[in-house]
């Protein structure tokens, strides 16, 4: 997969975390590899927390009522922590899912709208957490206040300038705080409208992580709140200058560079920023050609079986009335809903549809010309890598023998290339997928076990000893796990006796092209 400069700088980024967080949770229990679904779980977080929070608040004295919540040592105070604690890690979540999607290459073309729906999402959420911190009241709420006064004041939107409700002229109106309380509760539809929009070419969206790692993060979470309460600043005071402010850098970050500067500049700021990551789709994006070809179906081969369009993850296969005397339906890709990810390569049992050069015929044809030709008398074990693993990976494993064999995605890859390689004298295949959560093509492992070992179409034949082929997961800060698969299948192979080569193996035979006339009943 091509990358550009700032994309590739974003990848080693995500890696390092990654290899991180693997190297203390393992890759299995990696938050990193599911942020969009952790802001999702923060956002339930926040809608229950929020319901429990707005039984006391009180429009009329909002920094005393929240006083009140917060020295309330029972429930109170730790759900006002939770609150804001969720607030944090939702920004943080969302910020970095993009981050992913940016480094994997994954912003563009049909995934243009979930981009921007998602820019969306988050900008709400960082309106709803400005109305919040200011209904708390406290002198953080009151500088956000005035700094927000500051920044509308300049848009020929209000009769009045809205400044002048802090000039401490009196008490700021109820009004105030009942349309901050207003935004705080409406804008949330928002958030549900951008999430459905975010998902809505996603066939089977999975908006929740597991639920081990959720419970794991919401206990987390509790216990912080329990532990180190969230701060609360002195009730706002428009007569006297506080000596300190506390501050929520992660979601007002850009407060104390907006006060040093004119509203203007604040606002061509943002302006700027938001128009460059809105455009990103634009900037990012890549000619239909070579790695980034749609798929497209060979009617001669289709037998309207319908397997592509439930294994295509965004919905970009349908099936569709012939235009020939042949009963059967024939799948139709649209090329404004691929993303060029293959799995429909791996699902169709006579090889005749893919992005072009990914095909399953294509993948034997490339087996068969360039890989077996390689083949000692005496082959080693065939380790097939997605495209996404790590490069230290790929060379430990050539390191101790294996012959490595790259494809897109697991999913693409299809059962009859194994089955080649095995009937070649392979002593067996280990296949090393993504992550499940952090698959390019999202269902690629997912997928490729279910054909491998539970006879889903295309499925690995009978024919095919499944003692010689094993499934591993190949995740960034994992390398001993790698190693460790790799040896454990090794070590199984060595007690199987060693198939005889087929010689010039035809697995592709029962699959030629049938005319249309032969095929008519």
């Amino acid at each position: 997969m091509s990358l550009t400069p700032l994309e590739r700088a974003a990848r080693r980024l995500i890696a390092a975390l990654d290899a991180a967080a693997a190297r203390v949770y393992g890759w299995a229990w990696n938050p990193f590899h599911q942020m969009g679904t952790v802001a999702v779980l923060m956002l339930l977080v926040l809608l229950a927390t929020g319901l429990y929070l707005l039984l006391f608040y009180r429009l009329g004295a909002p920094a005393e009522s929240v006083a009140r919540i917060a020295a309330d040592p029972w429930l109170g105070g730790w759900v006002r922590s939770l609150h804001r604690y969720a607030t944090d890690l939702f920004v943080i979540a969302a910020a970095l899912h993009a981050l992913r999607l940016f480094a994997q290459a994954r912003s563009w073309g049909p995934r243009s709208l979930a981009w921007v729906s998602g820019l969306f999402t988050l900008f709400i959420g960082l309106v709803c957490a400005w109305t919040g911190f200011v209904m708390a009241w406290d002198t953080f709420g009151a500088r956000l206040a005035i700094e927000g006064a500051r920044l509308l004041d300049i848009l020929p939107v209000f009769s009045e300038p809205l400044g002048r409700i802090f000039s401490g002229d009196g008490a700021v109106p109820t009004a105030f705080f009942f349309v901050n309380l207003f935004i705080h509760i409406v804008v949330p539809l928002g958030l549900g409208a951008g999430l459905w929009l975010h998902v809505s070419r996603v066939e089977r969206p999975v908006l929740l992580p597991p639920r081990g790692l959720a419970w794991a993060m919401v206990g987390a979470l509790v216990v912080a709140s329990v532990v180190l309460p969230a701060s609360l600043g002195p009730a706002a005071n428009p007569f006297a200058l506080p000596a300190t402010t506390p501050t929520d850098l992660l979601v007002a970050w850009w407060l104390p560079l907006s006060e040093r500067v004119t509203p203007g500049v604040s606002w061509g700021v943002v302006g700027a920023a938001s128009l460059l990551a809105v455009l990103v789709p634009w900037f990012t994006s890549r000619p239909r050609t070579g790695s980034w070809t749609p798929s497209t179906v060979d009617p001669r081969l289709c037998t309207g079986c319908n397997q592509c369009p439930q294994d295509c993850p965004w919905g970009a296969i349908t099936m569709v009335a012939r235009d020939d005397d042949r009963p059967t339906l024939v799948a139709r890709v649209d090329p404004a809903l691929c993303v060029s990810c293959g799995i429909c390569a791996g699902s169709c049992a006579p090889m005749g549809v893919g992005p072009r050069g990914l095909t399953g015929r294509d993948q034997l044809f490339d087996i068969r010309s360039r890989i077996l030709p390689a083949f000692t008398p005496a082959p080693a074990i065939v380790a097939v890598c997605c495209a996404q693993a790590p490069a230290a990976h790929v060379a430990a494993l050539r390191a101790r023998g294996a012959h490595v064999h790259a494809v897109p995605c697991v999913g693409n890859l299809h059962s009859s290339a194994i089955e080649m390689f095995v009937r070649s004298g392979a002593p067996g295949v280990i296949v090393y997928g993504c992550p499940p959560r952090d698959c390019v093509g999202r269902e690629g492992p997912k997928w490729l076990r279910e054909r491998m070992f539970n006879d889903r179409e295309a499925e690995l034949q009978p024919r095919v000893d499944r003692d010689r082929v094993a499934i591993a997961t190949s995740a960034p800060g994992d390398l001993a796990g790698v190693l460790a698969a790799y040896e454990a299948f090794a070590t199984r192979t060595v007690a199987l006796a060693r198939p005889a080569a087929e010689g010039d193996v035809e697995v592709d035979v029962e699959c030629e092209p049938v005319p249309y006339e032969e095929a008519a009943p």
